[in-house]
């Protein structure tokens, strides 16, 4: 039986980075994906300055920022009117060595990573290899990878799971994932067309307000993508059809005809799993939680878990295995999901839900007023910007 240190289940950004982050650390650590590769996954593309912050102590951040676009600057839009909420995060300078967010796609990191652990003394990646099995034992986890050819099966101190919101790990431990499903899906199209030709003052980042269809704009180095909330009862043919996709740059941008890269359809969810920790097998990321996209915390989180744990479990295999040390991580991580993760991106759906017209206008007179207020819009960047849950997480003992 081949023995490791850790196996990390899933080679996305957030498994990615714990292996790495272990690796980098001194521990043998295995990373196993069921997919020939990263998946090419357009969901996630903002980095916020703490996580650039983590990826500059593993000496990756620079190299992310080479391959991304730099957005110190984002928009809370109103469509009809014009109307622009700005936030600035250069005010954070002096504060972080990044005062800005990235965008880049969630694949270009989670390969970049992959290809430094390929080469790492301490790493082992393996493509096309699947966790169909595993069993706690009193001295760690026995983990079994099916290939193509052959079922293999591998001893080490701990299993994290970072193997998506379908976590095949969390459904076999039997975990509770507590939530909803919205009944709306999204839509999201990406083109090379410049929307900033047709659209004044656009910032690469723009939450768009609108009482027919509120949208979220981002630009990436290669293409806009455009984020659209669709009706539950519309069928998939109608949604990624070029007549729909002619309607939403039509309200956009005035023009029909615009060519699209990707059309993807998502279900999106707002989930947590009941613990976090069971025994020597961990859950972060998709895994964790689920969260609507509108703020860019989805991934950010997941790498915020994934680092709280690696403290964890280094720990441990230094001193001798704990359950405390991942209770505590348990503790922390989960209580910032929902105080912070679930609750605050719900909140940014209201902002761009119209819905009863009074309640709309009160809320955008209160980021008005946070966008006035020196000290509010501080502490506003600082939340949108994920310092303040990491402070939260941090202060749970």
């Amino acid at each position: 039986m081949t023995r490791t240190q850790v196996i990390v289940a899933g080679a996305g950004p957030v498994g990615t980075m714990a292996a790495y982050r272990l690796a980098q650390q001194g521990y043998d650590v295995i990373l196993c994906e069921a997919g020939p590769n990263c998946a090419q996954d357009l969901r996630a593309s903002t980095f916020h300055p703490p996580t650039l912050e983590m990826l500059d102590e593993l000496g990756m951040a620079d190299t992310i920022i080479k391959h991304g676009l730099k957005a110190p600057i984002y928009h809370f839009r109103e469509r009809q009117t014009g109307e622009v909420v700005e936030f600035d995060l250069s005010e954070l300078a002096g504060k972080t060595k990044f005062p800005f967010r990235v965008q880049c796609e969630q694949h270009v990191m989670a390969g970049l990573i992959a290809d430094k652990l390929k080469a790492h003394p301490k790493a082992d990646v393996r493509f096309n290899n699947k966790v169909v099995a595993f069993e706690q034992t009193e001295n760690g986890v026995e983990v079994a990878l099916e290939t193509a050819f052959s079922i293999e099966k591998i001893s080490a101190d701990y299993l994290i799971a970072a193997d998506g919101g379908n976590s095949i790990i969390r459904k076999w431990l039997g975990v509770e994932f507590e939530g909803f499903t919205y009944p709306e899906r999204f839509l999201t199209l990406s083109t090379t067309v410049e929307l900033a030709d047709y659209i004044d003052n656009l910032a690469l980042v723009s939450y768009v307000s609108d009482p027919k269809e509120w949208m979220v704009l981002l630009r990436v180095p290669s293409v806009w993508r455009i984020l659209v909330p669709v009706k539950e009862n519309q069928p998939d043919e109608w949604i990624l059809s070029d007549e729909k996709k002619d309607q939403v740059f039509q309200n956009l941008i005035g023009e029909t005809g615009v060519e699209t890269g990707h059309r993807t359809i998502y279900r999106v969810h707002q989930r947590v799993a009941k613990k976090f920790n069971f025994g020597r097998v961990c859950l972060v990321g998709d895994a964790a939680h689920l969260n609507n996209p509108l703020g860019g915390f989805g991934m950010n989180s997941g790498i915020h878990d994934a680092w709280n744990l690696c403290d964890k479990i280094s720990y441990n295999l230094k001193h001798g295995h704990n359950e405390n040390s991942l209770e505590l991580f348990d503790r922390q991580r989960r209580a910032v999901t929902h105080s912070f993760i679930q609750a605050q991106t719900m909140q940014n759906k209201k902002l761009l839900e119209h819905g009863d017209a009074s309640n709309h206008a009160q809320r955008y007179a209160e980021m008005h007023a946070i966008s006035n207020d020196p000290q509010k819009r501080l502490e506003f960047l600082r939340r949108q910007a994920m310092y303040t849950s990491l402070a939260e997480a941090d202060a749970i003992t």
